[in-house]
């Protein structure tokens, strides 16, 4: 490969992992302002949302990964999969309210009650388990 052919795939690729980040954060965008509306969240511009969800995503991803940490160490013992499913949905469900806690306090633009954060947290935990790929069993 000479150099323009180089230079065209490593534009390629970045192009191409650009559309898959922006469609990944606009399902998530849309989905969050969906359950904003549904429940009546006022926030002051489209932007305050969408700095609110990227901020959400990227804090999300770092928590993530010491939620999943914690719910493979604390089920490994345990049997029966109520007992599992139902560890898994307070570990993510804290995990999301701990992410929707800390973003709302640093941002003025949006105000959330903590009733509706922890209303939004479950909803995003079960939503989180239904899509999840089946990699767990």
């Amino acid at each position: 490969m000479n150099k323009k052919e180089k230079t065209a795939t490593i534009v390629g690729m970045t192009l191409l992992i650009i559309l898959v980040a922006g469609f990944v954060l606009g399902i998530y965008f849309f989905g969050i302002e969906g359950i904003f509306e549904l429940l009546s969240i006022q926030y002051k511009s489209v932007w305050s949302l969408v700095v609110f969800v990227v901020s959400v995503f990227i804090l999300g991803i770092i928590i993530e990964l010491f939620s999943k940490a914690i719910f493979k160490l604390s089920v490994r013992n345990i049997t029966g999969k109520g007992k599992v499913s139902f560890i898994r949905i307070i570990i993510e469900g804290i995990s999301i309210w701990l992410v929707l806690f800390t973003v709302d306090e640093f941002m003025n633009s949006i105000t959330l009650s903590l009733k509706t954060e922890i209303i939004v947290a479950l909803l995003l935990a079960v939503l989180e388990i239904i899509f999840d790929n089946k990699e767990d069993k």
